[in-house]
């Protein structure tokens, strides 16, 4: 690469800002959802306005990374906060719920491009011995955005409208664009090679109909009906196609020979497991604290905090051990917290004080931030330049699609606990099915028109709900435990400064 030192830090921060914008999409929305539902109607939409974003930026994640090792990083990093700042502008003028889902999946198509591409430049710009503290403050922005964006969302919905949400992109993403487009100066060696469109389409279809059967299974179609059933089978016949194409393809777009790589097979299965688990973390403390609590949707963001700074320790920590042991070893050190911290949480109760609860955060937030760092690393660590975006992008798709199934998976344990909950409390009939949507007990307006003996009742069935599916997470949670186990004791290579050569990236 040919970008000044001078220049380097600059560049860092318009990544930075792409990532945090990239990542933090869906929960900074999902805290405003209720003000867009309220404005825009369209409650049985609402669905739609979270999915179209999560499916292009999953469809899109491996594409882009593999069009960034054809035809160079800048290019279409550039593009892709183009396109999102273009989607979140038009979010912010929406007039109806159906428009705001089709500019969500424009924003989404930007956002697939940006963090995996974003972690990729780090790559190629600096040398390892840079690497591990730089992918660590990388790491740290992708950590802190699952656990700011709730408090940030409600915050601005509050004080200033849902339309912010997406608006507050726009400084931001101007400010990226400038420091990439003017101090980001990119080696123009890059191969032309065929574009996969086959194993495009078949992966956006596939996911699209997953995506699909899995939001609206249960919800506003029963699981056995012919619209899910029809999902799934397209789903399972788009899969064979894209993995038929993907063989036979000469230049793919997710490579099924980077899987015979063990350190890399590891870390993009790890990866989806704590995806996984730690979404719960994130969707369900707030829950957990406003309608247990009381506490209002600001508060509940807030009460994220002790995670968040945690993740941040962990990130850190985690890149900078990657040149003092193997990446394993430092795996290990996390998966001990991050079970500690879920099981932890499994164990709450209207009883739990807020100190507790704190603890249980921090523990959870530092066991996962190891990951947003090490695992990125790991992930890359014996591709060239050639091959760099594709396996971010693939390990990124993999982290995704994990987080994907567990809000799915986890929802509907949750939803099912609660229900059967309220029934024992209650003893089934009209009150408890007035209760069994739990946002009901969340606003403080509401829990003040609830008499005292009924919100208990929901309270605890609430809290035993989420604790239960918690309990459930600590099942991923062991799983990537055991893939950490399978990983090879590779460990970042540092060049012998007595050689006066540039480093190779390996």
């Amino acid at each position: 690469m040919h970008t000044k030192d001078s220049n380097l830090k600059l560049v860092v921060v318009g990544l930075l800002l792409g990532i945090l914008m990239s990542a933090m999409d869906n929960t900074i929305v999902a805290a405003a959802m209720g003000s867009i539902v309220s404005d825009l109607n369209g409650l049985d939409k609402i669905v739609w306005v979270t999915s179209a974003y999560m499916v292009m930026v999953m469809a899109g994640t491996p594409i882009f990374g593999k069009l960034s090792d054809m035809y160079g990083r800048k290019r279409f990093f550039i593009f892709g906060l183009v396109v999102f700042l273009i989607g979140s502008a038009l979010c912010g003028l929406a007039g109806s719920i159906t428009q705001l889902s089709i500019y969500r999946a424009i924003q989404g198509i930007g956002g697939g491009a940006l963090m995996p591409i974003a972690f990729t430049i780090v790559f190629d710009i600096y040398p390892p011995e840079k690497r591990g503290k730089l992918t660590g403050l990388f790491g740290a922005v992708f950590g802190i955005s699952s656990v700011l964006g709730p408090l940030l969302g409600a915050y601005i919905t509050e004080y200033a409208g849902w339309q912010w949400v997406f608006y507050i992109n726009l400084p931001l993403g101007i400010i990226a664009f400038i420091l990439i487009t003017m101090f980001y100066k990119e080696s123009v060696n890059h191969s032309k090679q065929r574009i996969d469109w086959g194993g495009a389409f078949s992966l956006v279809g596939a996911i699209i109909c997953l995506m699909f059967a899995l939001e609206l299974g249960g919800n506003q179609y029963p699981w056995g009906s012919s619209t899910i059933l029809g999902l799934f089978a397209g789903f399972a016949v788009l899969l064979l196609a894209f993995i038929f194409i993907e063989r036979a393809a000469a230049e793919p777009v997710i490579s099924f020979a980077m899987f015979r790589q063990r350190l890399f097979a590891t870390s993009s299965v790890i990866g989806l497991f704590y995806g996984s688990a730690f979404i719960v973390a994130t969707i369900y403390i707030p829950i957990f604290v406003q309608g247990v609590y009381g506490g209002s949707a600001t508060n509940s963001g807030l009460i994220l905090m002790p995670m968040m700074i945690g993740t941040v320790i962990g990130s850190q920590s985690g890149g900078l051990l990657t040149t003092r042991t193997s990446f394993r070893n430092i795996m290990l050190l996390s998966v001990v917290f991050f079970i500690a911290g879920i099981y932890s949480l499994s164990t709450l109760s209207p009883d739990t004080s807020r100190l507790m609860l704190n603890v249980f955060m921090a523990l959870t937030g530092f066991g996962v931030g190891f990951s947003f760092s090490v695992l990125s690393m790991s992930s890359i660590h014996h591709f060239d330049i050639r091959k760099r975006g594709s396996a971010t992008s693939t390990s990124t798709f993999m982290r995704s699609l994990g987080m994907t199934l567990g809000i799915t998976i986890f929802g509907i344990i949750q939803r099912n606990s609660f229900t059967n909950r309220l029934n024992e409390g209650f003893g089934g009939g009209e009150q408890s099915a007035a209760f069994s949507d739990p946002r009901a007990a969340l606003s403080p307006e509401a829990r003040a028109q609830i008499p005292e003996p009924v919100l208990k009742t929901i309270s605890g069935a609430l809290s035993g709900s989420v604790a239960q599916t918690f309990l459930w997470a600590i099942i991923p949670a062991v799983l990537g435990l055991v893939f950490i186990l399978l990983m090879p004791k590779d460990r970042l290579t540092l060049p012998k400064k007595s050689a006066g050569m540039p480093s190779s990236g390996r």
